[in-house]
């Protein structure tokens, strides 16, 4: 399983980063692109995808992992 990509704001745009890293994967003047890019990383390694709003704090999760809780239905 890849790192957890998160949608953080950067310097008035917003960045992809990936858990842990310092650097910024990528850097987008919206975040619905920001968002775009990281679903496609985070489906690619199997992750988790972590949007955060203007605060920081996390506003959306979406999963694109084997998860161990699966809803039932």
């Amino acid at each position: 399983m890849g790192k957890n990509q998160h949608v953080v704001p950067h310097n008035g745009e917003w960045a992809v980063k990936g858990a842990g890293n310092t650097k910024a994967t990528s850097v987008h003047g919206t975040q619905q692109q920001a968002i775009d890019a990281a679903r496609a990383i985070a489906q690619n390694q199997g992750s988790e995808l972590l949007i955060h709003g203007r605060d920081g704090q996390i506003r959306a999760k979406d999963s694109h992992g084997k998860d161990p809780f699966p809803p039932k239905g």
